[in-house]
């Protein structure tokens, strides 16, 4: 885009729906309060036009079915959800999320799935990198949990799946788990020694 171009798009004026729809645009996008002279300054009009193009816009969200509102705080503007919503975004709010897991992070919960009671040792030699940071953010997505100790030298931790582990895919127990191969446990090493050689030190 040249600059005459740009000039045109920042100098450009609106007016009637076009106007009203512009506002809303703003005020959805920044979601927070604008004031009534900030909205003229950036759509090259008036504040008698801009206070026009509220109005409808008050009026239109107060209708029935609307779940948001535009409230008007002393000469600032704010697109809001409306009370009788509450309840709703709380819930929401509240829902426990469902971790997003990295490719390092899977790798790691494979390997402790198939193989627990399990060390991270153990989880190491399979996968052919350290594995630290993966089985602690495991932990605390609540999917791995500390099942005891080894009876070997230096009493290490032994670590297996949680029962959330089981309601996010979807199965009753360890015996629900599809078989897996020695062949993808290689696959497993393999991916993990890529990954090393990646890293700089």
């Amino acid at each position: 885009m040249d600059e005459h171009s740009m000039d045109e798009i920042l100098l450009r004026s609106y007016e009637g729906e076009e106007l009203q729809a512009a506002v809303e645009a703003i005020l959805f996008t920044t979601g927070k309060a604008v004031e009534t002279p900030d909205l003229a300054r950036v759509l090259h009009t008036d504040t008698g036009k801009i206070l026009e193009a509220l109005t409808r816009l008050q009026q239109l969200y107060a209708e029935p079915g609307r779940g948001i509102t535009l409230v008007r705080l002393e000469d600032a503007w704010q697109l809001c959800t409306k009370k009788d919503f509450y309840d709703c975004l709380i819930e929401l709010e509240l829902t426990p999320k469902k971790p997003k897991l990295t490719e390092v992070q899977l790798e790691t919960l494979s390997v402790i799935a198939y193989k627990q009671p399990v060390t991270k040792s153990e989880i190491e030699r399979i996968r052919g990198v350290n594995s630290d940071h993966a089985v602690n953010r495991l932990i605390e997505y609540g999917l791995v949990r500390e099942l005891g100790r080894a009876k070997l030298p230096g009493r290490p931790i032994l670590f297996g799946t949680t029962e959330e582990f089981l309601r996010i895919f979807g199965v009753s127990s360890r015996d629900d788990l599809p078989d897996i191969s020695p062949v993808k446990l290689e696959d497993f090493r393999q991916e993990a020694e890529k990954e090393a050689e990646t890293i700089v030190v």
